[in-house]
């Protein structure tokens, strides 16, 4: 009898895990088995949480301790490549999340702010050491890179030459983070640069980072804006939208672009059209955030651009996201007395089921590259 038949002896009884390890065997994956994509099971209860909670009952249980991975990255590539989801009936629960999803607004302007203070205002400790200098907390660019570093330079550099961007030129940066997109684009590429963020913290970080160049960071929502730059940018931020403002959003970035302008957009994206999102990163990671789809952008974006390009990078945020796990483990012990070890073990099951969930290429990553009434000729597009 080998290892693993012994340690389910305990399970046999249990009809819940019949159910969860027939689930699992479509992933060839194992309960309490030896490979390090098994999960290994601490609380019999477990299965039964897992089936009538779904994506919410499994993430919370890990936080619990009520199971352990070796590799969750693999185990969430696994799972999402056999489509475990779609062969676990809809409970009324999610059910209900959908179709509150459709009539709600959940990223109205009062509800925009929540994110801001629930994620990315949980400590600037926390992402200094977790991110690359750039303090750059999106996809990096691994082509001819070998570490962080050089990949979010790579990303930046890149989005600077899309854009075009010379001595002069202002830029309006939209959710702009800790500033380091403005900061790299003024100090080696010459713009002015306007940027806004939903995070107190953002703001804080950005302001004291950018002194001394010509970058203004604001605390404001994106439809307060009423300027006009030649360049637009957003990175990261348009998964924050909700597809209720997608066209309230490209009103807003075309009504503040002068006529010759150029706009780049890079967002997650996701495979389909429609309402769903995961219940426990809504819940812990991104509260209202929901991914656009190839359609809802095009969408939503042709009564006021011409696409000029589209690319996909999605495979190097498996790259970027395990990169931050690495940087984050390694930073726990001057973060632990901050944070709790639930916390970590939160932070740690985000990070590598999103990795997972790219891995299996389930999710996407695009630049898109807008122009208000099409480039003449041809347009060079750095890659």
């Amino acid at each position: 009898m080998s290892v693993s038949c012994v340690k389910n002896l305990s399970f046999q009884d249990n009809s819940w895990y019949h159910i969860v390890d027939k689930l699992l065997a479509y992933a060839d994956i194992e309960i309490n088995g030896l490979r390090p994509f098994d999960i290994h099971v601490n609380n019999p209860d477990l299965f039964k949480r897992v089936l009538q909670y779904g994506s919410l009952g499994l993430g919370e249980s890990y936080m619990d301790g009520w199971w352990e991975c070796e590799q969750l990255d693999i185990f969430f590539q696994r799972v999402l490549r056999a489509g475990l989801k779609n062969k676990i009936p809809q409970n009324f629960k999610d059910i209900l999340r959908v179709i509150v999803a459709r009539v709600t607004n959940f990223q109205s302007r009062k509800r925009a702010w929540i994110v801001g203070k629930e994620h990315y205002d949980i400590g600037n400790d926390l992402f200094s050491l977790m991110l690359d200098p750039f303090m750059q907390y999106s996809c990096g660019y691994w082509h001819h890179a070998t570490n962080l570093e050089q990949a979010q330079k790579n990303k930046l550099e890149m989005i600077c030459q899309k854009l075009q961007l010379r001595p002069g030129i202002s830029l309006l940066d939209v959710g702009c983070g800790w500033g380091g997109l403005a900061h790299y684009a003024a100090k080696y590429h010459g713009a002015k640069v306007h940027g806004i963020t939903i995070s107190a913290e953002q703001q804080k970080f950005a302001q004291k980072h950018c002194e001394g160049q010509d970058i203004n960071i604001l605390l404001q929502d994106y439809r307060d804006l009423n300027l006009q730059f030649d360049r637009i940018v957003s990175v990261g931020m348009f998964e924050h939208v909700g597809q209720k403002n997608y066209h309230t959003y490209f009103d807003v970035i075309a009504r503040n672009l002068k006529p010759d302008g150029l706009f780049l957009l890079q967002t997650i994206g996701t495979q389909k059209t429609d309402m769903n999102f995961d219940p426990w990163i809504d819940k812990y990671i991104f509260p209202n955030g929901r991914l656009p789809s190839v359609q809802n952008i095009a969408k939503a974006s042709e009564r006021y651009f011409v696409m000029e390009d589209w690319h996909n990078f999605g495979a190097d945020y498996d790259l970027t996201l395990m990169a931050w796990h690495e940087r984050f483990v390694r930073s726990w012990p001057s973060l632990q007395n901050n944070y709790s070890d639930r916390f970590y073990r939160m932070f740690v099951y985000y990070l590598h089921s999103c990795a997972g969930a790219f891995r299996s290429r389930r999710i996407q990553l695009w630049q898109v590259l807008f122009s208000p009434h099409g480039v003449e000729g041809t347009l060079c597009i750095a890659r």
